[in-house]
């Protein structure tokens, strides 16, 4: 085990970061000191140089992050609700729900994607159900206007069009505060959509055999106290199901800041790199722009995201016992 792990996985991390090290365009042995070593050349073009590399790697954290930032907390959220009315003893055709639920979970992301494209389009089925209701819906694919600066520009509290003050003049990393802070696209949210649905039903499983291991005694036992739903929840259910919670949005986690798919299929950045993502970052400056060097530390940068934001997680719902005091 410890031989097949080395092989088919340390030893390839390794290359990777070695290539990270260098210019390379992918046509020579790179290990064989044909393709020139850099250093951290290609890390610093990423924070520190000025140009478009820096832009768009900084315009993609900055999308990726509004995506994590509102679909881990949806799937979960809903993933968890599913999983506690499927999980009613009195409720009639569970397994019925449970399959319609899980069946987004199965059925092929590049088809769920395209499915989306024709339903989100200008002229599509979504736009004509808000036309029932006297809304205008957007041309969703091809609105690159983040939705907080449409909120802000509603109020008017800002301009969308054309921002002034301190949230234009500063920036970071290439983009102005109002950048940063316009919030995800429409095209995005349009996105987030798709994966809060597709994968819910994964996740509801997996809070369903949790739900199904805690003991019917320690319900009842709270029932008999008096409790009702709400605290039943918060104080029996919830605190059972912290392990797997935590696992649940660790694995949601992961797949957000690797989303790939859905972004190859449904703009591959467009509109306005509004869309645009790390992973996709990664593999565009490396297939496309022959960039394998900078392609490498791109992905090498989301890794030691996803170990930060795991631990942080961890440390947030790590169990919070009683500090032992002093011996007497």
């Amino acid at each position: 085990m410890v031989i097949l792990l080395g092989l088919f996985l340390v030893l390839p991390i390794l290359m990777a970061l070695w290539v990270s090290l260098l210019d390379w365009n992918g046509a020579s042995n790179p290990f064989t000191g044909q393709a020139r070593f850099v250093g951290l050349d290609n890390y610093r073009s990423l924070f520190t140089e000025d140009g478009l590399d820096r832009t768009l790697f900084a315009t993609s954290l900055r999308n990726n992050f509004y995506y994590v930032v509102l679909t881990v907390p949806l799937q979960t959220g809903l993933a968890l609700g599913l999983a506690l009315l499927v999980n009613q003893r009195l409720l009639r055709a569970r397994g019925a729900l449970r399959t319609v639920f899980f069946f987004p979970s199965v059925t092929s992301s590049i088809a769920v994607a395209t499915i989306f494209l024709f339903l989100f389009q200008g002229s599509g089925a979504v736009n004509a159900l808000l036309s029932w209701i006297g809304v205008k819906g957007p041309n969703w694919f091809a609105d690159p206007r983040g939705v907080f600066s449409l909120l802000l520009g509603a109020l008017g509290v800002v301009d969308p069009e054309q921002p002034s003050g301190p949230l234009a003049e500063h920036t970071v990393m290439g983009l102005s505060w109002f950048e940063w802070l316009s919030g995800p696209s429409v095209a995005m949210c349009t996105i987030i959509m798709l994966a809060v649905w597709t994968t819910s039903g994964t996740f509801m499983l997996i809070f369903l055999a949790a739900l199904q291991d805690i003991p019917r005694e320690l319900e009842e036992s709270a029932a008999i106290e008096g409790v009702n739903r709400r605290q039943m929840l918060r104080y029996v259910i919830l605190p059972a199901l912290r392990p797997v919670l935590f696992l649940v949005l660790t694995l949601g986690l992961i797949a957000t800041w690797q989303v790939f798919d859905q972004i190859y299929v449904m703009g591959q950045g467009a509109p306005g790199n509004t869309t645009l993502t790390p992973a996709f970052l990664s593999y565009m400056s490396a297939f496309d722009d022959a960039d394998f060097g900078q392609g490498a530390a791109i992905a090498f940068v989301l890794l030691v995201i996803i170990l930060v934001m795991t631990a942080v997680q961890r440390w947030v719902l790590r169990e919070r016992g009683d500090r032992p005091g002093r011996k007497r």
